[in-house]
């Protein structure tokens, strides 16, 4: 994913995105009729189509796409979306229904990509699908953590091999107002903000602020600040010559404190921390 955000903030939106809720509703293996054919307008499900063999289209939004075997794609949930044949010789494919949801937001909505990539190994990608579908049909109690996991990892491979990713920071108000928010304490680290100027940025009542942040980011505002703060310090710590006492003097904290911070953000001793430094 190529963008210009910092490492703070980058860590922060692949926790992020991790927090998506996946439910699979549907996973198998089809050889589709040549009567294979339907339009789904903001089609609530993502879908993964993994074509195998022959030949037909796919329609996300006004653009249609002709799939070929050994390409992967995704049609993302909201989307209007279509599918059909186009001859004799049908699609054969591994397909999934799922849903990736955070909060009210599907996970697509925040994480624009292109529809489609080349699979590099369609044999491993075939079996990964194979254990997809018996443990969706397993009623084996760890079946839903293994189904969850492989979609895991499916999503991962999709994004790691797709040449367009980007994130939409601005799909709805409540993420523009909270990215303003986010920007001003990451520049604002050495800074004592208070509630007050954070939710005025925000046009927010303060005590309707700290749950909309909560809800946004898992972290109340005091919390998101140390998380930025010790993030910041992880990296001064492993890649400067400051010792303890200058890096919390930097974040405008006494070292005590700021010694405490970064242990129950860490679970480290700054100077501990610091040991951990190849040689």
């Amino acid at each position: 994913m190529k963008s210009d955000m910092n490492a703070s903030q980058r860590t922060f939106w692949k926790k992020y995105m991790a927090k998506a809720r996946i439910d699979v509703e549907y996973a198998a293996y089809t050889k589709v009729p040549r009567s294979w054919n339907d339009e789904i307008p903001a089609c609530p499900v993502n879908r993964l189509y993994f074509i195998m063999e022959g030949e037909g289209f796919v329609k996300i939004g006004n653009q249609t796409y002709n799939p070929r075997p050994g390409e992967l794609y995704l049609l993302p949930a909201g989307s209007d979306q279509a599918y059909g044949t186009i001859s004799e010789d049908t699609f054969g494919k591994y397909w999934c229904h799922f849903t990736a949801k955070i909060g009210d937001l599907d996970l697509f909505q925040i994480l624009h990509t292109s529809p489609s990539i080349v699979v590099k190994d369609s044999f491993a990608l075939g079996q990964t699908f194979e254990k997809l579908i018996a443990h969706r049909r397993s009623d084996a109690l760890s079946a839903e953590f293994r189904v969850t996991g492989i979609l895991h990892e499916l999503i991962a491979d999709f994004i790691d091999g797709n040449a367009s990713v980007k994130l939409n920071l601005a799909t709805t108000p409540t993420h523009e107002k909270m990215n303003v928010v986010l920007r001003y304490m990451e520049q604002h680290m050495a800074d004592q903000v208070s509630i007050e100027t954070l939710s005025q940025l925000a046009h927010y009542h303060p005590n309707y602020f700290i749950n909309a942040f909560k809800q946004f980011t898992g972290y109340s505002p005091i919390q998101y600040m140390n998380h930025l703060r010790s993030e910041k310090a992880k990296d001064l710590l492993l890649t400067t010559e400051l010792n303890v006492s200058q890096i919390a003097d930097s974040f405008g904290m006494e070292l005590s404190y700021f010694s405490r911070m970064f242990k129950e953000q860490t679970g480290f001793k700054p100077t501990a921390f610091r040991d951990l430094r190849p040689r």
